[in-house]
């Protein structure tokens, strides 16, 4: 049944790409769609009321000084929002915040969603007022989320173009990613998960009695104005603290597949707009099936490590797998199936506890993390993140046969290797760095409250790399509310975000003005599936390279040790 579940899942995600990849090309191209006659009105009044002149188009300088400086603004006003909630009217009620919003916290809160991380080191129902989630993480889970998908396009138009100057004028692409993807998928997503029994109300928290006689306190609030963006928008930060584990924000089968659904098929969807838009389809499928092949290989392990039942039960009795950490309405099926989609797709929306997992089942995600999420990863930056990984095999493929590298009919050179050596050595140089950092410092080691030994160390590692992956889950056996790790995975979260995609933007610039070669008898085919081997074993490569003596230390030590 495990196996047909996700076999249903993958098929859905592989029959929605194509459709919604060529949308999202025409949208971003100009082309007529569907809803123009409802939204190009609306986006003319946008313009007007910003002032944005949308045939002016922008270089990779200015489109990535309008990207910097759009995501200080929203987190600065999210800063401020979240410092004087105590002050806003609306639940709940004060005496259940009992999670002190201190600067440091807020700073990072507010880095955390203008990234699109939501890294979170608090519980959403003890921190937060109503209006704070709505009108401070709801709009930022919209914005951050279309701000990394406009990235995405202008990445594109650096292999589309020739002897070009520009990328697109952001503005234009930060409104047409709102207004024709996310608005609207949202809203549709919205009503389906008040349907199937998401709260989406202002009322205060309900008190009970159990059998027991005690008292619980039932948190609930406008959950479903949070829940389909948070998805969509590869966001991933809950409205409760238990996140997609929450019976108010994942109820049903029905809401955990449709919310993994929203998580994989938009960036699933980009290596055919990628195709698309540069006018080779099949270099985009080419794409696609690395991403396919490489999703398929970290099920098949993840499902492998959790369907068992862990060492220390055999012989009591236990059935059903590793089942600690994990709904009982998902099972193990569903909650692999979901770390695999979060942990690929920048969106940590989890619906099980991965510090319950096996040493190998967490290994997966952390790979996953590790890897850039080059399988299907985030708005944008999964397809550039595998790109990337692309031009290294191809850079390599280039000098083993002592041809000048080229993709797309775009040139390799000097400062283009430059920059994407850059890109691929940023993630391991913050990671590894900032993981060092903590290992060997009290002020690191005084997160780790539940756990030590290796699994102590996967805790932080998997910490860093899921801020530097922009994807906000955790292992939760690590307490990363202190003034070190609030400022910690800040860096990790600027650099995730900021500094890949100035790299790539960087890149795409220089691929634009380029002109495009022609194809010659020499010219290594991007079509073909030698291609997905050189892109695949690139893959594997680098990640071995840079993350292999992290990785033995951590779960693969805690694994040959049980």
């Amino acid at each position: 049944m495990r196996w047909l579940e996700y076999a249903v899942f993958l098929g859905a995600v592989l029959a929605l790409a194509r459709p919604v990849g060529l949308y999202v090309a025409r949208v971003f191209e100009g082309k007529p769609t569907p809803l123009d006659p409802l939204l190009r009105p609306l986006e003319r009044t946008l313009f007007r009321w910003l002032g944005v002149r949308p045939w002016e188009e922008m270089t990779a300088g200015a489109y990535l000084g309008c990207f910097l400086a759009f995501s200080a603004l929203g987190t600065a006003l999210l800063f401020w929002l979240l410092m004087l909630q105590r002050w806003l009217p609306g639940g709940p009620d004060d005496r259940y915040l009992t999670t002190a919003m201190t600067p440091d916290l807020a700073a990072n809160t507010a880095l955390s969603f203008s990234t699109t991380t939501t890294w979170q080191a608090y519980g959403g129902e003890t921190t937060l007022r109503y209006l704070t989630q709505v009108v401070g993480l709801v709009s930022q889970n919209f914005l951050a989320g279309a701000a990394g998908l406009a990235v995405g396009v202008a990445f594109i138009r650096g292999f589309a173009r020739e002897r070009s100057a520009t990328l697109g004028n952001f503005w234009v692409d930060l409104v047409r990613a709102l207004l024709w993807v996310l608005l609207p998928l949202s809203l549709a997503g919205g009503l389906v998960l008040v349907w199937q029994g998401v709260p989406l109300n202002a009322a205060p928290y309900t008190v009970a009695r159990t059998i027991e006689g005690r008292e619980q306190v039932i948190a609930q609030g406008p959950v479903a104005a949070l829940e389909l963006i948070k998805n969509l928008g590869t966001n991933g930060g809950g409205f409760f603290n238990a996140n997609g584990a929450h019976p108010y924000e994942n109820p049903t089968p029905l809401t955990n597949f449709l919310a993994l659904l929203a998580i994989a098929v938009l960036p699933a969807s980009f290596p055919i707009t990628f195709g698309a838009m540069v006018g080779r389809p099949r270099a985009g499928w080419a794409l696609l099936a690395v991403m396919i092949v490489l999703f398929v290989a970290g099920l098949a392990v993840c499902d492998l490590a959790e369907r068992d039942v862990p060492p220390q039960l055999v012989g009591l009795g236990v059935s059903g797998g590793n089942m600690e950490g994990k709904e009982v309405r998902f099972g193990v099926g569903g909650s692999v199936l979901a770390a695999v989609v979060t942990s690929n797709g920048a969106t940590g929306s989890y619906n099980a506890m991965h510090d319950s997992f096996t040493p190998l089942g967490v290994l997966v995600p952390l790979v996953n993390m590790l890897l850039g999420e080059v399988t299907f990863g985030g708005l944008g930056t999964g397809l550039y993140s595998l790109v990337m990984v692309a031009l290294v095999g191809i850079f390599m493929g280039g000098l083993m046969v002592g041809r000048t590298p080229e993709y797309l009919g775009k040139t390799i050179k000097p400062v283009e290797a430059k920059l994407i050596a850059g890109y691929s050595l940023l993630t391991p140089l913050v990671v590894m760095l900032l993981t060092a950092w903590a290992v060997a410092t009290g002020m690191g080691r005084a997160g780790l409250v539940t756990n030590g030994g290796s699994h102590g160390f996967t805790e932080i590692l998997f910490a860093y790399a899921s801020c530097m992956a922009n994807n906000g889950q955790t292992m939760a056996g690590l307490n990363a509310n202190s003034l070190f790790y609030n400022l910690t995975t800040a860096v990790a979260m600027a650099a995730g975000r900021f500094g890949l995609a100035a790299l790539a933007l960087l890149l795409a610039g220089r691929f634009a003005a380029q002109a495009r070669k022609p194809e010659t008898i020499g010219t290594l085919p991007c079509d073909t599936p030698t291609f997905g081997v050189l892109v695949l074993g690139s893959v594997v490569l680098v990640g071995a390279l840079s993350f292999l003596p992290a990785l033995a230390l951590g779960p693969i030590a805690e694994y040959l040790h049980r």
